[in-house]
């Protein structure tokens, strides 16, 4: 037993906690360990042994132990909450469960627990955030689908408060994010399609008010150049409509005639709406046209004629946002806590 580990002494028994909403102190009258120790033993701090830190937290969770969120703030300064903002969105097929849960991986054995705030639809990209620090609701924030000059990102380093987004911004001042290099991800399917023999490639892109739209957009460009593939961005609907849109938009422009034979899709299900809409329109994937697809689900094992896919792996973007957050949340500098994804190209 450590040095800073008080001995056992006699006390409650073993058993179900007294009426009540369970305390440190119940847990203390059930171990006979002071309650300093029970604190730190829940915050795993590394000076005491590991088996003292796992009997603490065995009986926490048995009797159904929650800290006092309020009180821990009032003490500390701290919540120990993190706020997840949730922009809904349909490109991206189990986007939001694979996120939570490699965020929920990071702050597994930290005292940090996660909360969804949701973003509706209709309201500014600003009012979660602002709801977060008016009511210190958290010790920090993550959201995606960035801005070049994200207002979030702005009030977020203004007010010194501890954020990491999926994304990059075009600010001067440095801040945490992690993303995923879409130009890379297009360049490479560009060239894919090019080396297949394909002539004219078309993508339906992200509202061009994101980050990651004109990093799609530059690496279609960069790699048309170097092909002299003919290019085009679908102007009818964007990665932001319906499933159905995008079908419908695909069936009106291979009817219009000088149809694109090879497409870039930057989401799952953007993809299927496409290949739908080929398929709708008459044409068949393989022969009157090829699809290169970034995937996050792993759904296009099962579909047919298979496609090309570039993989962006969700889950391991949420587990590095959340590694990286509870640096800034310690102090670290945002401009050490940056990380961009590169995808790996199968082809």
């Amino acid at each position: 037993m450590s040095g800073l580990e008080p001995r056992e002494k006699p006390r409650a028994k073993r058993g179900a906690p007294r009426s009540g909403k369970p305390t440190l102190r119940t847990i203390a009258e059930m171990t006979g360990l002071a309650i300093t120790t029970i604190s730190r033993a829940l915050n795993n701090a590394p000076e005491l042994s590991s088996e003292t830190r796992e009997r603490v937290q065995k009986i926490a969770a048995e009797i159904g132990y929650v800290p006092d969120r309020t009180a821990l703030r009032l003490k500390t300064g701290r919540t120990h909450v993190v706020s997840l903002i949730l922009d809904p969105h349909d490109e991206i097929l189990n986007f939001s469960q694979s996120l939570v849960a490699g965020i929920t991986s990071a702050f597994r054995g930290t005292p940090y627990h996660l909360v969804i705030t949701p973003g509706f639809q209709g309201n500014t990209p600003l009012e979660p955030i602002n709801y977060v620090l008016q009511n210190k609701m958290a010790d920090g924030v993550i959201f995606s689908r960035t801005e070049p000059h994200d207002a979030r990102v702005k009030l977020l380093l203004e007010n010194d408060f501890p954020f990491i987004c999926h994304g990059r911004t075009e600010l001067a001042t440095p801040h945490p994010y992690v993303d995923y290099d879409n130009f890379a991800f297009a360049y490479a399917a560009v060239k894919r399609l090019h080396a297949k023999g394909r002539k004219h490639v078309s993508m339906i892109t992200p509202p061009p008010r994101f980050s990651f739209a004109r990093h799609l957009r530059d690496g279609v460009m960069q790699a048309a150049r170097e092909t002299g593939i003919a290019y085009e961005f679908e102007t009818r609907v964007t990665l932001d409509d319906s499933a159905e849109a995008i079908r419908e938009a695909t069936v009106a422009r291979i009817a219009q005639g000088k149809a694109p034979d090879a497409y870039v899709c930057p989401g799952d299900a953007v993809a299927l709406a496409v290949i739908a809409g080929i398929a709708d329109a008459g044409k068949t994937i393989g022969s009157d046209a090829d699809v290169v697809t970034k995937q996050m689900s792993g759904i296009f094992s099962l579909v047919r004629p298979k496609v090309d896919v570039i993989t962006e792996d969700i889950t391991l973007a949420g587990r590095q946002m959340g590694e990286l957050l509870l640096r800034r949340i310690k102090g670290e500098k945002p401009e050490d806590l940056q990380l961009l994804q590169v995808p790996e190209i199968p082809f």
